[in-house]
This record gives structure tokens, sequence and C-alpha cells, in this order.
């Protein structure tokens, strides 16, 4: 079994056991708002999301603990991986709003990044994020992401066109 553990947190990886927590945490109007996916999450829909994109292999996803509770307080994960071209995309939402503000995702990120990179044996790991979403951006800088792109009108939520910053980071030993 997967554990990644960092000085706030572990990471471990998802299981079905974890389905409340992901549905309450994703239709959390604080979570929602950040995610290009808007749409409420449903016990069926996530575990439709288990069986095939997760048990697939096309998804990896872990659940963040507190390391001095064991609680979970959010999940991260990699989707649309390519193992051809080495890379994956990254997400992130800390589901329990006291757990925000503490620094936990800059260290998720780091985590995450580091298993993609040492473990995975990626190349590149993106994501993509709101521009308005400055404190998040501000964490994945802290993990070694850059701006690459700026996406004018890139995805339409209830009719309004909003923009998306899609941010890169390298491995840095293939670099």
């Amino acid at each position: 079994m997967i554990q990644l553990t960092g000085e706030k947190v572990y990471l471990r990886l998802m299981t079905e056991a974890d389905t409340d927590h992901i549905i309450s945490w994703r239709n959390n109007p604080r979570v929602r708002k950040n995610f290009i996916y808007q749409k409420n999450f449903t016990r069926e829909g996530h575990l439709d999301w288990i069986k095939n994109r997760v048990n697939t292999g096309e998804v990896i996803q872990f659940i963040i603990c507190e390391r001095e509770s064991d609680r979970p307080v959010g999940s991260v994960y990699f989707r649309d991986i390519s193992e051809e071209h080495h890379r994956a995309e990254y997400g992130i939402f800390i589901g329990e709003d006291d757990a925000v503000g503490k620094g936990i995702g800059s260290e998720t990120c780091r985590l995450a990044c580091d298993y993609g990179f040492r473990m995975a044996k990626w190349h590149k790991i993106i994501l993509r994020a709101f521009p308005e979403n400055k404190a998040a951006i501000r964490s994945y800088e802290k993990a070694g992401f850059e701006q690459e792109a700026y996406l004018k009108e890139e995805v339409c939520i209830d009719g309004v066109y909003r923009d998306v910053v899609l941010m890169g980071v390298l491995n840095p030993d293939t670099v």
C-alpha cells in the first residue's frame, strides 16, 4: 500500500470507503466553485469514477489525512495519465473548512509531485486553475509550478465564459 508522509499530512490511496467524504467535500460550495466540473457529486457518480477511472489506472487518487489526528481532510489526484508522454494532470481539494490556510495544500502538492516524479517517473505534471483562485496558485508556485498559458474564456459554466490558467512543472531529474 502506498502512503506518502510529510510533516503535517500523509497521503493514502483512496478506497470506496472514502465515498461519503468525497461527496461531502466536492459538494461544499467553497470547493465546488474552484472546479471546472461543478455539478453535484452523487454516490452513483463517484462509484462510477472509481470503477471506470481509478480501477482502470486512468486516475490515481489519494486521501489527505492530518498526521496528528489521522483525520481525512481532502483529496489529491492525477488524471489523464499518459504513459506515452510521461505526464499527468494534478488536482486537489481540501474538503474540511477548518483545514484551509494551514499549509496542507502546499505540502500535499509537494508530496504528490514527488510521487509523480520519483515513483511514476513522469516527466511533467500539469494543472488547470481559475485565475481568481490566487491562494491555490500561490500554493502551486511554492511546489514549483509555473504558468504556461492563460486561456481566455476557456470554459462555460452556468452560461458564463471563464478564463483558465494552465500551469506545469517538470521533473527535475529529467530536465
